[in-house]
């Protein structure tokens, strides 16, 4: 969630301040974005096993998923109280509300910048800079926020393993197909194997 928002901002600046950006996302701005992304990762993990550590598990050692995944392992806890699932909460919407908090404002300029354009190819080309970070945003924080987001009694846990499956596997399994499609050659490709497929 933090490199999509580090990817908004790469937009955004690419869109709104063509002529600054190599002085803007120079190697050592990279380098920021990119420990700032890792930090944040750091800090969840920490939060998560802290959340976990002095935890007994005396129920069956199976998990319920097919991953060992924070929900799950509160759920084999004997002693798993409301602060666990709050301490859940509360991570869980610092790494999704602060990426799509700064992926709004990005957009929100880039928006902005676009609709001052004059010339109709100069917005569509603009446009399909951003389409395929759009859909990425859309699917990995979508199905994300059904997994998380919701309490415990009104998503069973069979419903959360499968969108943990959607934004763990699929969602990345999709990214080179969704960013390759900006590539014209790609594009004339996909056309023609479409093509053969829907006339034979």
């Amino acid at each position: 969630s933090f490199i999509l928002s580090a990817m908004a901002y790469d937009r955004y600046i690419a869109i709104c301040k063509p002529l600054l950006y190599m002085v803007t996302m120079s190697p050592q701005m990279c380098l920021l974005l990119l420990l700032g992304v890792y930090g944040m990762g750091v800090l969840g993990a920490v939060a998560h096993t802290g959340n976990i550590v002095f935890l007994t598990f005396c129920a069956d050692n199976l998990v319920n998923h097919y991953m060992c995944d924070i929900l799950p392992l509160l759920e084999l806890s004997c002693n798993s109280s409301y602060i666990n699932l709050l301490v859940v909460f509360i991570v869980v919407t610092i790494g999704i509300g602060v990426p799509i908090v700064t992926i709004f404002i990005s957009y929100g300029f880039i928006l902005s910048s676009i609709l001052h354009i004059s010339s109709s190819e100069g917005r569509s080309k603009a446009f399909s800079t951003c389409s395929s970070h759009i859909i990425v945003v859309s699917l990995f924080f979508g199905s994300g926020a059904f997994m998380y987001l919701k309490p415990p009694s009104i998503l069973p846990l069979d419903q959360g393993k499968v969108s943990s499956l959607f934004y763990t596997i699929v969602v990345p399994m999709f990214n080179p197909l969704i960013y390759s499609l900006r590539n014209k050659d790609v594009k004339v490709s996909l056309k023609k194997t479409l093509s053969r497929i829907t006339f034979s």
